[in-house]
């Protein structure tokens, strides 16, 4: 089940807050977690049992490291009456066997279903051999959920968060649904005291309401339209192979934009979600396309999965406290670590290293040439080296990539300009400017300058208005077209 279907829409969502709101304080926690449960089985009925695998065994570990650092603690309440940890000296070799342990279980689960195949196939053409592909279909969001669960098992032996005593806390944590499928990663400090002690009212439900409208209405009219522009690109020649240097480019632009209206859509109506449910997700995309350098492009989108590797990544590894030939190390793990986990494909670890080179530039040399150069052109630079990454990114395989790359740049014997090419640029051009536009902080800035000369009652109404003719148009495109894929399946 994906939030831009008719069924989430009109019968999942409406019954799982009537019986949220219904439930007693102590109840609702048990309620998120089934629905939670029931969205994955909806379509994962076996995987759910690997997901409520994780769930206990990383529950059980986490009571297991808190009960081995009780000597190296102190302990206290929090205001949600959880017991909260203080000054952890970090001294107990025992947490950090069952830290190991639980940290080479899932990365063991993750690495099984995700990368088991894409192992085996290169294991048997590196060395002829011919062991059995598993052919596991991949777990809807097992990269997600088994971040945030590894993140509560370093922060918890870390002494950053309290240890959670209640399952089904836990559980709703691992599985909330808003989340699960495809982010923001959130972190299990982030929303601790949330999971024990949050509080609900009818404005922030209004907010959350408007917030998953407009990701709403960013998934569906507006990246699920560029990615049929996208899909009518690549057919013209077969896959990206031959087809015309114009078709390329006017594919590859529209893939740029599906992708950023697809993924912070999706990051927008988890958020929003949240907050009907009375819970605060961390932000996942702050205009990246924008940006005036690699480095700040990753300072801007998919925000928790970057911090998410600075913090239990690079940070481990040294960062940049042990010189420079080890931090850029360190960067390098990092991005080739990035690439691989977005999927089990050599383009996506080609992907990865790609902007690990980037950035590794950036930091010895290219940012100190890029401030003394124009705003517009090292926005320009930023954009190109980002647009070509989507070329390696939306290919299926390597050698995909490789076919899309070299119609980019006219190599692949296609011509200059073709039919297709031609019609999707004369009837495609303004909504490309309409687009390019929306990925601004433009609109926004518009709607408080004009919402600004308007009494609140006013301008309460019109944003209503708005998003409900959002809803609308997003409903009437759901139910006319079949055209609604998921990008997300492989990660």
């Amino acid at each position: 089940m994906i939030f831009s279907s008719l069924v989430f829409l009109f019968y999942f969502l409406p019954v799982v807050l009537a019986l949220y709101a219904l439930a007693p304080r102590r109840g609702k926690n048990a309620v998120l977690f089934a629905a939670s449960l029931l969205f994955y089985a909806w379509g994962e009925p076996v995987y759910v049992f690997l997901m409520l695998f994780s769930i206990l065994a990383n529950y059980l570990l986490g009571l297991s490291i808190h009960r081995a650092l009780a000597g190296d603690t102190k302990t206290g309440l929090n205001a949600a009456g959880c017991a909260e940890t203080t000054g952890y000296q970090g001294t107990s070799p025992a947490a950090r066997r069952r830290l190991i342990l639980a940290c080479a279980l899932n990365l063991a689960l993750l690495g099984f279903f995700k990368y088991a195949g894409f192992f085996i196939a290169n294991l048997n053409l590196a060395l002829g051999l011919h062991i059995a592909d598993p052919d596991l279909p991949l777990p809807l969001g097992i990269s997600f959920y088994t971040f945030q669960a590894m993140s509560y098992i370093i922060d918890l032996y870390r002494g950053k968060v309290a240890v959670q005593k209640s399952f089904v806390a836990f559980g709703t944590y691992v599985a909330l649904f808003p989340q699960l499928i495809a982010g923001p990663i959130v972190r299990f400090q982030t929303i601790a005291e949330e999971l024990t002690l949050r509080s609900h009212s009818l404005a922030g439900f209004s907010q959350g309401a408007l917030r998953f409208t407009a990701g709403l209405g960013k998934k569906v009219l507006l990246a699920n339209s560029a990615g049929a522009v996208f899909e009518q690109a690549m057919q013209s020649g077969g896959a990206g192979s031959g087809i015309s240097v114009l078709s390329a480019w006017i594919g590859v632009l529209a893939f740029t934009m599906q992708i950023y209206f697809d993924f912070s859509g999706y990051s927008d109506m988890a958020i929003g979600l949240g907050r009907m449910f009375g819970f605060h997700f961390p932000e996942n995309f702050n205009y990246p396309y924008i940006s005036q350098s690699i480095t700040e492009f990753w300072r801007r989108w998919h925000i928790t999965l970057s911090s998410w590797f600075r913090e239990y990544v690079y940070i481990p590894l040294g960062g940049n406290r042990r010189g420079t030939l080890l931090q850029l190390r360190n960067i390098a793990a990092v991005w080739a670590l990035t690439g691989i986990w977005h999927g089990a494909s050599w383009n996506f670890l080609v992907w990865g290293v790609y902007f690990g080179v980037l950035l590794i530039a950036e930091k010895l040399f290219l940012l100190r040439a890029l401030q003394r150069a124009p705003a517009l052109l090292r926005h320009v630079y930023t954009m190109f080296f980002v647009i070509v990454s989507w070329a390696v990114f939306s290919a299926d395989d390597l050698s995909g990539a490789a076919a899309f790359l070299a119609s980019l740049s006219g190599l692949s014997g296609g011509p200059l300009s073709d039919g297709t090419g031609l019609y999707l640029l004369q009837n495609h051009a303004l909504f490309f400017l309409l687009l390019m536009i929306g990925s601004t902080p433009l609109p926004k800035r518009l709607w408080i300058r004009l919402s600004g000369g308007l009494p609140q009652t006013a301008a309460g109404l019109v944003r209503s208005a708005g998003m409900a003719a959002v809803l609308l148009l997003s409903v009437a495109y759901l139910v006319s077209s079949s055209y609604n894929p998921f990008l997300y399946f492989r990660f």
